[in-house]
């Protein structure tokens, strides 16, 4: 699947983000609406990811203190590339700003994943919403 990415700010990522956000965390994890939306939304770097149709099939967030989340893509576009390419993305942003390292707080499934980026695991296993978490953490060298 071909795709391209956008990152900006919250204003003009806000409904593509969300969307996507809303579909995978809310309906398909059954996390509650009210856990997934915080006030952090408008101070973080966004990053979206849109297919050939424009549609937008994942997203990511980076922190000021250099926490990268709500990391999501849809089902249709998973084992693409795309999540890469948005954690990728989120990391450059990271750096280029001056951040030492990036931490993430990555549900345990998805710990290869993170692990193929640099990421290890700090500390132990945690429920957040009723999903197996870990701490992760990644030093710029």
């Amino acid at each position: 699947m071909k795709f391209h990415l956008t990152v900006d700010n919250w204003t003009v990522q806000k409904t593509d983000a969300r969307a996507v956000r809303f579909d995978v965390f809310v309906i398909e994890q059954k996390i509650p609406v009210e856990l997934e939306w915080d006030d952090m939304d408008e101070l973080c770097i966004h990053a979206v990811a849109y297919n050939e149709a424009g549609q937008a099939i994942g997203t990511g967030r980076l922190l000021p203190d250099g926490h990268i989340g709500r990391m999501a893509v849809r089902s249709t576009g998973r084992g693409q590339g795309i999540g890469a390419a948005i954690l990728q993305a989120l990391m450059a942003q990271a750096r280029q700003r001056g951040d030492t390292e990036v931490v993430l707080n990555a549900q345990t499934q998805a710990e290869a994943f993170y692990g193929r980026y640099g990421f290890s695991r700090d500390g132990e296993e945690y429920y957040e919403a009723g999903i197996a978490h870990i701490c992760m953490r990644h030093v710029f060298a």
